[in-house]
């Protein structure tokens, strides 16, 4: 049974930090995959933030409102990918949910069609 477990969020004040976890258990897949990070504002559509490749040279993709500010990192030993927010704007409320596709990110990308396995989501709040 292929689980996702976020954890890590909460509120900050503009500015500030927070770093989000994903411990992905029962995943057996041996091969490349993408796995990474959507989240999901009050009215608007799922959108992809960062995600990253799991084997080869962990290639890392990003949306552009969050480049510069945003670090995915993952720890294989660990299953974990995180989410390191740094500079964090109101608009980055919403909830974050971690993903894994069963293909490498040039192909998953940052649409969410690929993602088969999905966490249960994390709510970060950033206040002005």
């Amino acid at each position: 049974q292929v689980q996702l477990v976020e954890s890590g969020g909460g509120s900050v004040q503009a500015g500030g930090s927070l770093r989000l976890s994903c411990v992905a258990s029962g995943y057996t897949y041996s091969n490349n995959y993408c796995m990474g990070w959507f989240r999901q504002a009050p009215g608007k559509e799922r959108e992809g933030v960062a995600v990253t490749d799991t084997r080869g040279d962990g290639s890392t993709y990003y949306a552009d409102p969050v480049k510069g500010r945003f670090t995915i990192s993952q720890d294989n030993a660990k299953n974990t990918v995180y989410l390191q927010m740094n500079n964090l704007k109101p608009g980055d409320t919403a909830i974050y949910y971690c993903a894994a596709a069963t293909v490498g990110c040039v192909l998953a990308g940052l649409g969410d069609l690929d993602y088969k396995r999905w966490g249960q989501g994390t709510q970060v709040t950033v206040s002005s």
